[in-house]
């Protein structure tokens, strides 16, 4: 639907972008009007993904992702803009205007409903006469009835159209379910249950919707896991199995594990923290999710290789969020669940309290690929080990570590110092020569983030933008003068942006990063919160717009003459007879 001006100038006002963004993003650098915070959409080490008060916006000078509050939520939360409204609205407790039902929303939430109704079904399977096989398992892997309950555990019974019928029953069309992933469709088009014989663990996202599912195989069907596909609410690098309830945890750290079963049984023993990828590594969407929440993780992936490498990618993308990791080494035994049933939930928390940090166990990886009593293979070492340290940001880190290195292979602590330093330097040499070929490029710096918005004319498209900022801060300076049309913009899309304000500007309407964006694409509403960062003179602004409304004119002349000189050119080529 289309939401009054004066209902979304409401919401973005009750919503504050600071507050908004600070719920998701520390904002802890200020510079002028504007606060800094490490990005919330892609891994950065330095902070550059900035908030302004003054005029609720927000934009990354890394990734380009920009705009109003309404888009935060869209882009943070995966969100239609209509449900971003709602979110924001709940947010405050502002009432949604009346509203039909329309398109992808609608689809939306009747997709959340089948899910929700599924997971009741499987529930309600797995404590009837079906679920025997699926109680069988659980006992056989000791999780209790009342964790089943919290998880809201259920089972899919091995038939080809139980849930299918149900469903029907409740009001769900056969496209409905297929499109959330519920039933499958054979090679002559029919559709049936995707989950049969399976134990059933609802994917639950942080606002409390069944958005899909995962079943893990009671018999010899493969996968052994089957996680619903992508879906319009179901997006398996964005979200992480019981996040919902690891969130509220008051431990202080996120336990990351690989599997359901890990998951399940760490909650069962106490530890209400830990939370699972779906059948993916880590993604850095997952990693950002789980940074909203805290600034500790405690890696525990599985002992064997995979679980290794696994656990090596993880750091990787954990730490550029500025959070703090650990990982378990859990001798004995290949995952949590097997070592806290060999064990206990008390050695366990111990194994937790006293894991590595992230640089222990990477050292500890390097290590175990060497012999250090092997010359040849010590020397790799200390390649692999001194690079690895001198990436290292503090001095005191570094110099503690190389001081470990050098005690594994018996060198002096200064000779190994000296080489973490030396490979430092390099490293960033070779960072500030990559920094300097991306400043020395004045074309490419006036382009706008998103490739698809490549200017053909950035001399007009500078005066362009300097419109677009103008209107937006002081729509004043318009009034009673005579402006361009959207054609004469040289951009697309800035002659879009334009065209909206200027609509609003002549309706008398408001100008706002809401009211815009309701009518702008998320990219086209980053650019946006980009061109409104670049500053621009108010105490001049008159005569600054002046200036722009007479650059574009030039350009559109300098244009104009020289498609006419080809013209001309072609067709003295023709009357000449040079034309073949």
């Amino acid at each position: 639907m289309a939401f009054s001006e004066a209902f979304l100038q409401e919401l973005i006002e009750r919503n504050d972008i600071v507050d908004v963004v600070g719920s998701y993003v520390r904002l802890t650098k200020k510079s002028g009007a504007n606060q800094f915070g490490l990005c919330p959409f892609h891994s950065e080490k330095t902070p550059s993904f900035s908030v302004t008060a003054d005029k609720q916006i927000y934009h990354c000078f890394g990734c380009g992702k920009g705009g109003g509050v309404i888009n935060f939520i869209m882009d943070v939360e995966g969100l239609s803009f209509r449900d971003a409204v709602e979110f924001l609205a709940k947010r405050v407790g502002m009432p949604m205007p009346e509203e039909e039902n329309s398109g992808e929303s609608l689809k939306r939430r009747r997709m959340l409903e089948a899910n929700k109704e599924a997971a009741r079904f499987f529930h309600s399977c797995l404590t009837g006469p079906l679920g025997q096989p699926a109680r069988e398992y659980m006992a056989q892997r000791q999780i209790s009835p009342a964790t089943a309950t919290r998880f809201g555990l259920g089972y899919a019974p091995d038939t080809w159209d139980s849930l299918r019928e149900h469903l029907k029953s409740k009001g769900f069309s056969e496209l409905e379910l297929y499109d959330a992933g519920l039933l499958s469709t054979g090679k002559k088009g029919n559709h049936f249950d995707t989950y049969r014989n399976r134990l059933m663990f609802p994917v639950i996202d942080v606002r409390g919707d069944v958005i899909g599912f995962s079943g893990r195989a009671l018999g010899d069907g493969e996968p052994k896991y089957l996680n619903s596909r992508e879906t319009l609410v179901f997006n398996k690098s964005r979200n992480l199995f019981a996040m919902n309830l690891a969130k509220k945890s008051k431990s202080g750290y996120i336990i990351l594990a690989e599997g359901n079963i890990d998951v399940v049984m760490m909650h069962q023993a106490g530890f209400d923290s830990a939370v699972a990828s779906l059948g993916t590594s880590l993604t850095p969407e997952q990693a950002r999710l789980i940074s909203r929440y805290t600034n500790e993780v405690v890696i525990a992936y599985d002992s064997d290789g995979a679980g290794q490498k696994a656990s090596q990618r993880a750091i990787g993308i954990l730490e550029k969020l500025d959070v703090k990791v650990k990982v378990l080494s859990m001798n004995g035994a290949k995952d949590p669940d097997e070592y806290i049933k060999k064990r206990g939930a008390e050695a366990f928390r111990n194994l937790v309290e006293g894991s590595k940090n992230h640089i222990d166990f990477r050292l500890q990886s390097i290590e175990d690929k060497y012999d250090l009593g092997i010359d040849e293979q010590k020397v790799q070492f200390l390649k692999d080990a001194t690079d690895m340290v001198a990436r290292l940001p503090g001095a005191m880190e570094r110099q503690v570590y190389a001081m470990r290195v050098a005690s594994k292979t018996g060198l002096n602590a200064d000779v190994v110092q000296q080489e973490v330093e030396r490979c430092r330097r390099r490293i960033m040499k070779s960072a500030r020569r990559q920094n300097e070929r991306e400043i020395s490029k004045p074309v490419k710096q006036a382009q706008p983030a998103e490739k698809d918005f490549r200017y053909e004319n950035p001399e007009s498209a500078t005066a362009e933008e300097g419109i677009i900022r103008l209107m937006f801060l002081d729509q004043g300076l318009f009034r009673g003068k005579e402006l361009p049309s959207p054609e004469e913009f040289t951009s697309p899309v800035l002659a879009k942006i334009y065209s909206a304000l200027k609509e609003k500007f002549e309706q008398g309407g408001i100008i706002s990063t809401a009211t815009v964006s309701a009518v702008l694409e998320p990219k086209e509403s980053a650019l946006l919160a980009s061109i409104l960062q670049k500053p621009e003179m108010l105490r001049n602004g008159e005569q600054a717009l002046n200036d722009y409304i007479l650059r574009i004119r030039k350009q559109k002349e300098l244009a104009t003459a020289e498609t006419d000189l080809v013209a001309l050119a072609n067709k003295f080529k023709e009357t000449k007879g040079y034309g073949g």
